[in-house]
This record gives C-alpha cells, sequence and structure tokens, in this order.
C-alpha cells in the first residue's frame, strides 16, 4: 500500500525537493494534499502532474483564480487550514511542513492530529510554539521529525546511538556545537554592511534557498534561531550549544558526549539528503556523492564574529524554556527582512532594529510568560509586527 503523504508549503524550495523525491519513487507515495500561499500557477502544475486531488492556498486572490481554474476537475480547492477533517478520512502517514515564518505554526498545530509523522522544515513553528505543539504530538501520537540540516544530524546521531530523544540529554551531553557556513558576508568589511543590496544578500555560497531564510543566513538571525530551536527539541541546556563557523557547509552538528564519544555529522549541502533520509529507507535513491576528502582534511572552524554578527549576543540569558518572547524574536525579524526585501531599510537596520526593539520594557517582560494557546501567541504577533514597522520607519 503506497504512504499517504501532504506537502505544507509545496511550492517553495522544499516541497519542490521533495516532490522531485515522491516522482522518483512514484510507486511508494501517493499525495494527498499539497497547499501554497500566493502560487496558484506552481500549485496547479503540482496537482496536475502528480493527481493530487486537494488543494489548500491561502491568498484570497490567488484562491479565486485556481478555484475557477479547477472548476471542472475533480480537485477540492480551499482557502485555509480548517478543512483538514474534511481532507484526511484516516492519518497521513507523513506530512512536511516547509511554510515559511510565523504563517507555518498554525497549520503545523492543526494537522498533526492528522498525520502519523511530521518533519518540520519550519523552524519559526518549532521556536514560537513548541510547547504546544509537543503536546499536541504526545496527545495524538505524532512523531516528530526536524528536517533543517543541523537538526536532522544531531536527531539522526542520536537515533543511531539509541540514546532516548524524550530523556534528558544534559546527563549524556556535554556540548553541542551547530556550523554555520558564515553567510555572503563572512569576509565582507563591517563598514561594508550599510552598502549590501537585496540580490547580494540571498546569493548564499553554499545551500539554495528561498529569499527569506537567504537574508536570515546572511544575517546569522537563522544560526540564532537554530540554537534556540536545539535546545527546544531536544531539551539541551542552552549555554551547552555553541555555533561554529565552517564555510564548507559539510559538518552539520559536532556532539561532545560525557562518556568521551564524539558524534559528528556530515554530508553535502544538499537539503535532500534530511528529506529523503527521514522518508524511511524503502526508496530509490543512491547518493552520487562521494566522501570529499579535499573537505576533509582541510577542516576550518572559527568563532562568530559578534561585532559583524551582533545578533547572536541574543543568545546570551536566552530562556530554556517557551516564553512569548520568542515570538516577538521571530515577528520582528519577520517584519524587518520584509522591509528589506522592498528596500525600506538597509541590511544592517536588520541588526539594529532587532536588537533595539527586543530591549524594549514592553517586550523584554514577554520572558516571563508562557504561552498558553495559539490565540495568545497570534495575538503577540500582531503586536509586535505593528511595534516594529512604528520603530523601523519614521
Amino acid at each position: 500500500m503506497k504512504k499517504k503523504i501532504a506537502i505544507l508549503g509545496s511550492t517553495g524550495s522544499i516541497g519542490k525537493i521533495l516532490l522531485n523525491i515522491v516522482k522518483d519513487n512514484k510507486k511508494i507515495f501517493d499525495i494527498i494534499l499539497l497547499t501554497a500561499n500566493k502560487d496558484h500557477k506552481t500549485l496547479y502544475t503540482q496537482a496536475k502532474k502528480y493527481r493530487v486531488k486537494n488543494l489548500i492556498i491561502t491568498n484570497q486572490v490567488s484562491y479565486k483564480i485556481l478555484k475557477k481554474k479547477c472548476k471542472k476537475t475533480k480537485i477540492n480547492v480551499y482557502d485555509n487550514y480548517n478543512y483538514f477533517n474534511k481532507i484526511f478520512k484516516k492519518k497521513a502517514d507523513y506530512t512536511m511542513n516547509s511554510i515559511v515564518g510565523f504563517g507555518g505554526l498554525k497549520p503545523t498545530l492543526e494537522i498533526i492530529k492528522f498525520t502519523k509523522q511530521i518533519a518540520i522544515a519550519n523552524k519559526e513553528s518549532i521556536i514560537c510554539g513548541w510547547n504546544l505543539i509537543k503536546k499536541e504530538s504526545i496527545l495524538n501520537k505524532t512523531k516528530i521529525i526536524p528536517i533543517d540540516s543541523e537538526h536532522f544530524s544531531i536527531w539522526s546521531s542520536l537515533n543511531e546511538l539509541k540514546i532516548n530523544i524524550s530523556t534528558d540529554l544534559n546527563k549524556s551531553i556535554l556540548n553541542l556545537f551547530i556550523t554555520a557556513s558564515g553567510g555572503p558576508f563572512r569576509n565582507t568589511s563591517l563598514k561594508n554592511f550599510k552598502k549590501i543590496t537585496v540580490n547580494q544578500a540571498i546569493k548564499h555560497p553554499t545551500w539554495k534557498m528561498g529569499k527569506k531564510i537567504s537574508i536570515d543566513s546572511a544575517t546569522l538571525v537563522n544560526k540564532l534561531f537554530e540554537v534556540i530551536e536545539a535546545q527546544r527539541l531536544f531539551n539541551i541546556d542552552i549555554n551547552k550549544i555553541s555555533i561554529k563557523i565552517h564555510p564548507q557547509s559539510y559538518i552539520h552538528s559536532i556532539i561532545k558526549f560525557r562518556n568521551g564519544l564524539i558524534k559528528i555529522c556530515a554530508h553535502e549541502p544538499n537539503m535532500t539528503i534530511p528529506i529523503i533520509n527521514s522518508l524511511g529507507n524503502d526508496l530509490n535513491y543512491i547518493s552520487k556523492d562521494t566522501v570529499d576528502f579535499k573537505i576533509l582534511n582541510n577542516l576550518k572552524f572559527t568563532e562568530v564574529d559578534k561585532k559583524k554578527f551582533p545578533v547572536i549576543r541574543i543568545l546570551e540569558k536566552y530562556p530554556n524554556h517557551c516564553t512569548l518572547y520568542d515570538t516577538a524574536l521571530v515577528s520582528i525579524n519577520d517584519e524587518l527582512v520584509n522591509l528589506f526585501l522592498n528596500k525600506k531599510i538597509s541590511f544592517d537596520d536588520i541588526f539594529k532594529n532587532l536588537i533595539n526593539i527586543l530591549n524594549l520594557r514592553s517586550i523584554k517582560k514577554l520572558k516571563k510568560i508562557i504561552p498558553k494557546n495559539y490565540e495568545e501567541i497570534s495575538e503577540i504577533n500582531d503586536f509586535v509586527r505593528l511595534k516594529t514597522l512604528k520603530q523601523s520607519i519614521c
């Protein structure tokens, strides 16, 4: 019997990689749902190519266009994520959530009850609402698989060693190192940051990604997020987690255990590898990459330059549990990246404004509030975005 899968955010880079894997394994997978925000053309093409009967597109203009286009087909088109109970007659075997930004949290919480496994590439969901996601996953017996290359490598290493991830890993792990390429401006002088253009910032040296995550990688906010994400996923003291600049992007994580063992996970900077390994062992896939000894013989690890990338200082005294401050961090950054992409602020304004707004008294007090539900998180998201716009555009 074919595995039933759903892809949230199928028109993005992660969604397209997963669809390519499905194309090479048609006898194994049956796609029951694809979703997008605005890109109705790509979503329609995907639905026809993979014979998908259910589509969700959340932008109302795109929804009307797609609904009209699918009128004489057997494709069902919905405009929000409240229709999962109509779409899923029984649990899907696997769901990928690759929605970008804060918008990925609600569908994550909604779909957990409709899938046996959820692979999460949306780090903002884990950062803003991990306590809610974890609660729902336990309640619905849904397995969570992190897809970020760093977190998948940690997850994979712990599974290989048969270490129970649900236990307190602080007892067995001394240090956890997450690597960063350093982005496109690792060697750029700080005095030139103000002149950086959008086109320069979205050209990542080692990874092919969407615009939003490319900007986050350029500012190193992405690594800030990944440290918090690792703390949430693996319940490790945040002070044990460090970032190392590793330009080759070949090593993804290093774990130093209390018993002296060091576990290093390496692979080419290619998201196909964590995605395909999250799907199981019965796929038609053989890696064409050989072990790159040129890289292994010239491994370089350095510290983050916190003068150039001051956002990393945000991790100092960061809470070891979910609070509404997490939502503030994600939402402020989301809004600032949008402003930069629309050429309303400069590249270095992202750093300055993020730090300044997080230091406001009204934001800092959120460190003491644990989110109780999605609505509470959503309210803070709206409040923070408005404050960010007011503070950033004077």
